[in-house]
């Protein structure tokens, strides 16, 4: 779900809208099939939760599910069974087994965490803060989450709360925003209606945390997506460590074109 995507569970960055698995257990180099693998020169047999992880990594959703349905039912099982309906797009299938593996462990945090993506897909976004927000109860150092979060409260146009939400997780995570590989994590920025307005508060979270050349990337961003009010870079106090920097300045003397 670009840069900021909605961290699932993972795992949703989901990224919500097409959310990115990574799991440990893919198959080794120059593994044949997804039965046996080779440890110290024998042949161990897989288990269908290892089995279903190496067809995840293969991409092979369908083949995934029908073989973590094998295994014994858990809240990991249900919660990777409803990660690969959500990569196949199928996000009301995805959304019962979560909800499911949350019946079995309220506390969660990832089955809590990939409901949200899937509420904020949905543009449910009252819902979505409502699921993030129990999952950083249980995991107040969840900094992807955050990022969710202030995903969510930017959609409601709640932009205090969405800043005060990406701040925490830069802090938590100063490469938050850059994460990878695990299902629906963060919640993407191409989500998001106004990019131009998001990209100027994410430039005005990273320049307060003193991340500056991320900060002039969005700054960059935000004006190549139309954002209008240039003059609060030159006039808020956040921004105030960049106007001595010369890519500042050449990006505030220059016109961009509007993409």
């Amino acid at each position: 779900m670009s840069t900021l995507s909605l961290l699932l569970g993972v795992g949703f960055l989901i990224q919500a809208s097409s959310p990115a698995i990574a799991q440990n257990s893919g198959p080794a180099n120059g593994q044949s099939n997804a039965n046996t693998q080779n440890t110290a020169g024998s042949a161990h047999v897989l288990t269908p939760a290892e089995r279903g992880d190496i067809y995840m990594a293969r991409k092979m959703y369908r083949d995934a599910i029908e073989t973590y349905m094998q295994a014994p039912v858990s809240a990991q099982m249900l919660n990777k069974i409803g990660i690969a309906y959500h990569q196949l797009a199928d996000v009301d299938t995805a959304g019962k087994y979560y909800q499911r593996a949350i019946k079995m462990d309220p506390q969660f945090a990832d089955a809590i965490n990939n409901l949200g993506t899937i509420y904020y897909s949905k543009k449910s976004y009252r819902r979505a803060i409502s699921e993030f927000r129990k999952v950083l109860r249980v995991k107040p150092d969840a900094a992807s989450t955050w990022a969710n979060l202030a995903n969510a409260y930017f959609e409601r146009k709640q932009y205090e709360r969405s800043t005060e939400a990406l701040q925490k997780a830069l802090e938590l995570d100063p490469a938050v925003l850059e994460s990878r590989g695990t299902v629906g994590s963060l919640v993407q920025d191409r989500n998001v209606a106004d990019r131009a307005k998001y990209h100027y508060y994410l430039a005005k979270s990273l320049a307060k945390k003193g991340q500056n050349a991320d900060a002039l990337l969005y700054i960059r961003k935000a004006l190549e997506e139309g954002f209008k009010e240039r003059n609060k870079f030159q006039e808020e106090p956040e921004f105030a460590g960049l106007r001595d920097d010369p890519e500042f300045k050449q990006i505030m003397a220059t016109e961009p074109k509007v993409l």
